[in-house]
C-alpha cells in the first residue's frame, strides 16, 4: 500500500530521501493502528485516535553535531518518562503527561521497541 500523497510529498519537499523511511513507518502505523487518522500540517504530521498520540517533524531534538545527516523526529505523548538511550529529549508539560522525542534516521529504527512505545502513547491518548 502506498502511504505517500501530494501533502506528504510537499511536507518532505527538502528531504525527499526520507520518503521511503516515512512510508515504512506509516505502513507499520496503519497495520498496527488501523483507526488512526493522519493529518499533514506545515510543520508536522499528526497521528490521532481520540486525541493526537504521535507526530512526525524535523524538530532539532539534539545538538546539531549529535544528529544524523538525514532524520525525522517521532514525538510521543506518554504517561511516564521514557528511559532509553534512544530518547533525544523529554519534558513533562503537564503533570502525568510526558512529551518524548525520538530521532528516526534508518529502517532499523522502526523496530518492535519503538512500536511498543507508540502503542503506549496510543493507549494513553484513548484514556484522556
Amino acid at each position: 500500500m502506498d502511504f505517500i500523497n501530494q501533502d506528504i510529498i510537499l511536507f518532505f519537499d527538502q528531504r525527499q530521501t526520507l520518503l521511503p523511511l516515512y512510508e515504512a513507518f506509516a505502513g507499520k502505523m496503519a497495520a498496527r493502528f488501523p483507526d488512526t487518522k493522519t493529518k499533514v500540517q506545515k510543520t508536522q504530521i499528526t497521528f490521532s485516535n481520540r486525541h493526537v498520540y504521535a507526530c512526525i517533524s524535523f524538530l532539532r531534538a539534539k545538538k546539531k553535531a549529535e544528529l544524523p545527516a538525514s532524520y525525522f523526529v517521532l514525538t510521543l505523548g506518554l504517561p511516564y518518562p521514557l528511559e532509553s538511550g534512544r530518547v533525544a529529549a523529554k519534558t513533562e508539560p503537564y503533570p502525568g503527561r510526558w512529551t518524548t522525542h525520538i530521532v528516526i534516521s534508518e529502517m532499523s529504527d522502526l523496530d518492535e521497541e519503538l512500536f511498543a512505545w507508540v502503542e503506549q502513547a496510543y493507549i494513553f491518548s484513548e484514556k484522556k
